[in-house]
């Protein structure tokens, strides 16, 4: 489906929130780009759901394991299922310090236009590369290359 440049602009504006609020550590700020009965799915397969549970989660994230980090995030593709839904899928990582060149995370949003034509994330998935396994699994099979990486 053929989106409008709106559309791409406020959905990526969406993922820019993100960064901003994590770099802030304002949790609740996060938790405002996702609908109320939103799903989470961490890199360690943690499954959080609805927006109170992202945001209770995320306020001590930035205060423990996460603390005095930011967020790299990368969109890869941005496909619109319908006027109102839309996937993303990108590369991410935390950091601290300097960003780093190569983003260790793959993600996956699925985002819905609410009734107030404000986007918000309905499900995010985040999984954890493993460039060695995929460098490996590509020397014996290269039919396992991805066309984006050849």
């Amino acid at each position: 489906m053929s989106a409008t440049p709106h559309d791409v602009a406020a959905v990526t504006s969406v993922l820019n929130g993100l960064v901003a609020a994590w770099e802030r550590h304002d949790a609740d700020a996060y938790g405002e780009l996702f609908t109320q009965d939103a799903t989470y799915i961490t890199y360690v397969g943690t499954f959080y759901q609805g927006r109170r549970d992202i945001v209770d989660s995320h306020r001590t994230l930035f205060t423990t394991f996460l603390k005095g980090t930011k967020l790299a995030d990368e969109v890869l593709d941005i496909r619109f299922h319908g006027p109102d839904v839309a996937v993303v899928h990108g590369r991410g990582d935390t950091f601290k310090g300097k960003r780093p060149r190569k983003l260790t995370k793959i993600q996956t949003y699925t985002l819905v236009r609410q009734q107030d034509d404000t986007w918000r994330i309905a499900a995010f998935h985040n999984t954890k590369r493993k460039p060695l396994m995929e460098s490996i699994s590509y020397r014996f099979a290269p039919g396992l290359i991805p066309d984006a990486e050849r």
